[in-house]
């Protein structure tokens, strides 16, 4: 499977909170295959067992990754070699990885972890950024791709709200790779002008998936006073 069938399609990442009945492989694996059939052109997935689950039932590119809160460390979306390994191991097409310039646990150096995904996993790598800069290191390494996800979720862009339109923008005039639009984007039109501007495809997650935090928003306006 190749980046270039995701070509100006939707990535739906099927994903849910660990205290949610749907963080279940296969909930999630039902969520990516609804998803296919319905066109979408790859899904996104966080942990092993719920990469397993999806790779039963579809066929399309699997964007894998590991959420892991080490202590000490604020990276938390595949942090280490290992942890892309196993997402790997699992059935990842691509390796999404944090690339953003926060240290890395164990010491671990960003061109080395690509390198050494690409050399010993033979996938290739997703890097998740925050900033321009981060993303021109992140091509540096050896990315093969890079999306906005972290934009507005770092203590550097926390001042931002998703989606990353700017940073986007910045990534498409400086970049070699295919840019991914991911984060904030909740509407239809709102990835159409993710195309438009010249992502190489746009991710929704929340959106489409988010059934746990899209209830709770609707339960804090019902309950507010008018």
């Amino acid at each position: 499977m190749s980046i270039e069938s995701l070509h100006n399609g939707l990535i739906v990442s099927c994903q849910a909170p660990v205290d949610s009945p749907l963080h279940d492989p296969f909930v999630i694996a039902a969520m990516a295959q609804a998803a296919v059939n319905n066109g979408a052109v790859g899904v996104r997935i966080d942990t092993p067992a719920h990469i397993y689950a999806v790779r039963q039932r579809v066929q399309v590119p699997i964007i894998g990754l590991w959420k892991q809160v080490i202590a000490g460390y604020d990276i938390y979306i595949t942090p280490q070699f290992h942890h892309a390994a196993a997402v790997a191991e699992a059935g990842a097409d691509i390796i999404a990885i944090d690339a953003t310039t926060r240290k890395r646990p164990g010491s671990e150096n960003l061109a080395v972890t690509i390198a050494r995904i690409h050399e010993k996993l033979a996938k290739p790598v997703m890097a998740d950024v925050d900033t321009i800069e981060a993303a021109k290191l992140a091509v540096n390494a050896g990315a093969d791709m890079v999306g906005t996800t972290l934009c507005g979720y770092t203590a550097a862009t926390k001042h931002l709200s998703p989606p990353a339109w700017e940073l986007l923008t910045q990534m498409l005039e400086k970049l070699q790779v295919p840019v991914i639009c991911e984060g904030g984007i909740s509407s239809p039109q709102m990835a159409r002008r993710a195309i438009n501007l010249g992502a190489y495809a746009v991710v929704v997650g929340t959106a489409i998936t988010g059934i746990d935090y899209l209830v709770r928003d609707y339960i804090s306006i019902l309950n507010t006073e008018s």
